[in-house]
């Protein structure tokens, strides 16, 4: 056997070896979360890359795996959904803070409590205050799921939750842990092309394409994801395919989405629809992982 070949295999060992005691930290619950679907990712991810990009972070999930994996990696986490990005920057930065503003939270959660928060005009606060009534609601309303309407206002009514979990300390003390040293920003994703070199890798998360006209959400900000959105990160994954960037997608096993990275390999995976107001509607659903390596 080679030396080189000994080295790759040691590699994959030791890689199967620390994701045994991987934990997932996630503090908020996320439409299309890829928590569920890491043991089907794991073998897509590249064994060598420079620096990782996501330019779609959502809840996290697959930053914080390949973080645990490859710690001395360099990262570059960014979504253009600014309240979102602020919570990572407020865990990163001021985690005590933002815990005693939870706390807050928690102690006096009640319905009329929820629908005040929600309908509290954050120009009025602080960032960090922003940040935990951004979790707060986040946590306690109808299916965790965040949408706003075309003002940019959250519009979710409240869950029947008894006693909701707002947020668990050793989760968001991961987090922070897992989030030093990692840069962070609000961005467009059409900006990943500026900042990526050979041999980065970029991973994409963006709102799906919808399988139905029922199936449509893509209000994760007052501007919604549409079929020229869809088109245009299609532009930019070519981009940084030109460019020797090693790329993975995740989108909708649709018609169009197949056609539209027609030239790609696309593998297909198994997920369930978590976030659905109907109970029936979260069974499994196959969705597709565009890769260009």
């Amino acid at each position: 056997m080679s030396e080189t070949l000994q080295k790759q295999l040691r590699c994959e060992i030791s890689v199967k070896e620390s994701q045994k005691n991987i934990t997932i930290p996630t503090f908020i619950k996320w439409a299309g979360g890829k928590t569920q679907l890491l043991n089907q990712f794991v073998d897509f991810f590249p064994k060598k890359f420079n620096k990782y990009f996501e330019p779609f972070l959502g809840s996290g999930a697959v930053f914080y795996y390949i973080k645990n994996l490859y710690p001395d990696k360099e990262f570059f986490l960014s979504d253009n959904n600014k309240e979102l990005i602020h919570c990572y920057e407020i865990i990163q930065n001021d985690l005590e803070g933002l815990l005693d503003l939870l706390k807050e939270h928690r102690s006096k959660h009640c319905k009329e409590y929820y629908y005040y928060q929600r309908s509290v005009d954050t120009k009025n606060l602080s960032k960090i205050e922003a940040v935990a009534r951004f979790i707060y609601l986040n946590k306690t309303c109808f299916n965790g799921l965040f949408r706003v309407n075309s003002k940019g206002k959250f519009n979710v009514p409240i869950g029947s939750y008894k006693n909701p979990s707002i947020f668990q300390e050793k989760d968001l003390r991961e987090a922070q842990k897992l989030l030093q040293g990692v840069t962070i920003k609000t961005m467009p994703f059409e900006e990943i092309i500026n900042i990526t070199k050979q041999n980065d890798f970029v991973y994409f998360d963006p709102p799906y394409y919808p399988l139905s006209t029922t199936s449509s959400f893509t209000s994760y900000t007052s501007k919604s994801f549409s079929e020229k959105d869809q088109r245009s990160l299609a532009d930019v994954y070519r981009e940084l395919d030109k460019k020797g960037c090693q790329i993975m997608l995740s989108n909708s096993y649709s018609d169009f989405i197949l056609e539209l990275y027609s030239d790609y390999r696309i593998e297909k995976v198994s997920a369930k629809r978590m976030i659905n107001c109907n109970g029936n509607g979260r069974g499994a659903i196959a969705e597709a992982v565009v890769l260009n390596y």
